[in-house]
């Protein structure tokens, strides 16, 4: 027993020493959502609906949140009375887990590389309460070489999958795009997560669905 808890462990070992550095010095330095001290604009669009926010990073908390537009006109005082409180119940409720954390990097394998880029792939961890949507999943990188920073991620199932009964996916795919450093030192910027379903609940009813969210107008938070 004791020598397969070594050959294990030797193994495991091994698989993580093989993640290229340069990979990982991205990884540590690599957040989904803008960094702190930046200002910008969120648009989100769904099901034929959409949001304008902005987010004034010099203001404290869920106050630095604004609703700006609502499905293409002026909000009205009791959806922004509603969105702040949404926004306050929000800040309440913890942070999401970071993609990074998710990456089976003993898994990692390369796609595709050049001087320029370099394409990896691995599983996902298994999701809490014995979700298994993550074994169908594969996360896809895209590494700038240049630049030393991760300029796309994307998750998408490789085969149809049934996540429980009566739901079958047929298409699940989530897709995050940064941009390139502005200049040394300068943070990578998200630009557009894009996500899609495709499915049916005991093969009648559609789950299809499709949802954009863009970042514009970033600027330098100046502290009032």
């Amino acid at each position: 027993m004791r020598l397969l808890v070594v050959l294990f462990l030797s193994v495991c070992s091994a698989a993580l020493a093989a993640v290229p550095p340069e990979l990982e010095a991205a990884l540590k330095t690599f957040r989904s959502d803008p960094p702190p001290g930046w200002s910008f604009t969120q648009t989100t669009t769904a099901e034929g609906r959409s949001t304008v926010e902005r987010c004034d990073a010099a203001q404290p908390g869920h106050a630095r949140w604004s609703l700006v537009r609502k499905d293409d006109r002026a909000p009205t005082a009791a959806e922004i009375a509603d969105y702040a409180e949404a926004r306050s119940r929000r800040s309440r409720t913890g942070t999401a887990p970071r993609i990074t954390e998710q990456l089976l990097l003993e898994t990692l394998e390369t796609v595709a590389a050049d001087t320029e880029r370099a394409t990896y792939r691995c599983r996902l961890r298994r999701g809490e309460n014995r979700d298994d949507t993550a074994q169908h999943l594969r996360a896809t990188l895209v590494l700038h070489k240049p630049s030393g920073v991760i300029e796309s991620i994307t998750l998408a199932n490789t085969e149809p999958f049934r996540p429980s009964f009566g739901l079958s996916i047929a298409e699940m795919k989530t897709e995050m795009i940064y941009a390139l450093p502005a200049a040394a030192g300068a943070p990578s910027l998200p630009q557009r997560v894009t996500s899609r379903v495709r499915g049916k609940v005991f093969w009648v009813k559609s789950l299809d669905s499709e949802m954009t969210v863009t970042f514009s107008d970033y600027e330098r938070a100046v502290k009032k």
